[in-house]
């Protein structure tokens, strides 16, 4: 039987997103162009909805759906794409959101897909940066919490598809 506990509450989720967008606002602030913000699903839905909300310039946004977990606590072999994006985005900047990134295995393979379409720039936010478990080099532009242990769950994020509505971040615990 697993049981959670609280490792970031709600006030402290908000309160790092407005530091982030204040970041990401900053960066993007001399720019001609609208900027793509892409949501990757399922995951990063809730902090993707509060993240754009607080972002100053030109936006607009696509979603893609990809996965390397599936229904365990471990890493799958491959990724799975099984949406991709709507908008071109050849000589566009890209900011990539994410819930988290662990073994950047995810982040990786979407960025070189996206490196293909010519882009701009392609940017990688995540609300959680888990560098302990990295096993491919991704370059993390922005992030809101650094996690070493544990397997956390709360706010989209999911363990077998349970926990993404709770309002908090929390650690799974045996």
């Amino acid at each position: 039987m697993s049981h959670i506990r609280e490792v970031f509450s709600q006030e402290k989720i908000q309160s790092t997103i407005k530091q982030l967008a204040e970041k990401i606002n900053s960066h993007y602030q001399d720019s001609q162009d609208a900027v793509v913000a892409v949501c990757v699903l399922k995951g990063a839905f809730v902090f993707f909805a509060d993240l754009i909300r607080k972002l100053h310039f030109d936006l607009e946004i696509d979603f893609v759906r990809l996965a390397s977990y599936g229904k365990g606590t471990s890493r799958g072999e491959k990724v799975i794409f099984s949406k991709d994006m709507e908008i071109p985005i050849t000589d566009r900047h890209v900011l990539i959101i994410e819930d988290i990134v662990d073994t950047g295995t995810t982040v990786n393979y979407l960025s070189r897909v996206l490196a293909t379409r010519r882009p701009k720039s392609v940017k990688v936010c995540t609300l959680v940066h888990k560098p302990s478990r990295r096993e491919v080099q991704v370059d993390i532009d922005f992030y809101g919490f650094e996690v070493d242990q544990g397997f956390i769950v709360g706010y989209g994020l999911d363990f077998a598809e349970k926990y993404r509505n709770l309002p908090n971040i929390c650690e799974l615990v045996e």
